[in-house]
């Protein structure tokens, strides 16, 4: 039995790519191997950071891209209001499909395994997780269940509670960006039987906030596999995991009322502005230093000493920023005029 870790990257995410594999090296998952899922085609730097750790390996499996892609675009597809918004806002037929490559941790190596966004720092042990493997088929550890649930699933949909237990919903929600399960949960067989579903009617249950959280818990809730929330079972015994949590810092360690995070999620925050960090530029990024530590831990002689961006700079992307709003602004109008 296999235990093992995979993440999705390519070299936009370098930096966070770096920072996240330091971290596990040194916070309690050295020996776990792990298996990088290519975001896109853009691998030249993830290639050379792979060729330095003996343990991380690239996964080469196109046949798997190409059916979990394939599955993702038949899915949305059937969306008519997916479509119908994407459309309209000039955007591709399949919302942000390489996220959904995530799916090939299922045609892996590994037999249990843990998925991390790249945007993620582990901070301590992941022996609960993969033991909890040993009685259910995907455990998460998140609180996402406490946010509006409009982000997973339509609520508007009157198919949701046909499809659905709505009552059921908080308990086996989760964020798709950090989850663990095993070899072959989802396949081609059971997929074809979604994909059956789904073109009767029940694509439309699934929020557009987010295509491949709703698809996947989308597929763990209408699967019924076993699941399993540490959060949401055991909430006065975990800690929190995203950055936006006030959280005590001891030797590059967070912790949250001195309980030990399990790890720590930017979600949301852009991959540019960790690259500007890197750069040296000084950016405002919670728990900074905390990354910076991880992402020169081997290196720290080329750790960038932070300067403030120059006047035209900050002009240039103020500009820019309020032309996006503009643009938005417009847009939101228009689709409410159509919808109407």
């Amino acid at each position: 039995m296999t235990n093992g870790i995979y993440i999705l990257a390519n070299d936009v995410v370098i930096d966070h790519l770096v920072a996240l594999l330091n971290s596990l090296e040194v916070n309690g998952a050295k020996n776990i191997p792990v298996c990088i899922i290519p975001y896109d085609n853009r691998l030249k730097k993830v290639q050379l950071e792979i060729a330095t750790r003996p343990h991380v390996t690239l996964f080469e499996n196109s046949d798997s891209i190409i059916f979990w892609e394939d599955f993702a675009t038949q899915v949305w597809k059937t969306h008519a209001k997916a479509q119908k918004v994407w459309q309209s806002k000039g955007l591709k037929p399949v919302q942000c499909l390489e996220m959904h490559r995530k799916l090939c941790c299922f045609d892996g190596p590994f037999d249990k395994f843990i998925y991390f966004d790249a945007d993620t720092l582990l901070m301590g042990s992941l022996d609960y997780i993969y033991q909890k493997l040993d009685d259910f088929d995907w455990v998460a550890n998140d609180f996402q269940y406490k946010s509006d649930l409009n982000y997973i699933f339509d609520l508007s949909s009157p198919k949701l509670p046909q499809v659905l237990n709505i009552d059921e919903l908080p308990s086996h929600t989760f964020c798709a960006g950090w989850f663990a399960s095993k070899s072959g949960v989802f396949n081609r067989n059971n997929c074809s039987q979604f994909i059956d579903k789904l073109t009767s009617g029940e694509a439309e249950i699934m929020s557009l906030r987010g295509a491949d959280q709703s698809l996947f818990n989308y597929l763990v809730a209408r699967s019924g596999i076993s699941f399993y929330n540490f959060a949401y079972h055991q909430p006065a015994q975990v800690t929190g995991n995203h950055w936006s949590s006030q959280f005590e810092v001891r030797d590059y360690v967070l912790y949250d009322k001195g309980r030990r995070l399990t790890y720590l999620h930017y979600m949301s925050i852009s991959a540019a502005k960790f690259s500007r960090l890197c750069a040296g530029e000084d950016v405002e990024i919670p728990y900074r230093d905390v990354f910076l530590h991880y992402r020169y831990l081997n290196s720290p002689q080329t750790r960038p000493k932070l300067t403030p961006p120059n006047l035209l700079v900050r002009l240039q992307r103020n500009l820019k920023s309020w032309v996006i709003q503009k643009v938005n602004n417009v847009q939101f109008k228009l689709r409410n005029f159509w919808d109407r």
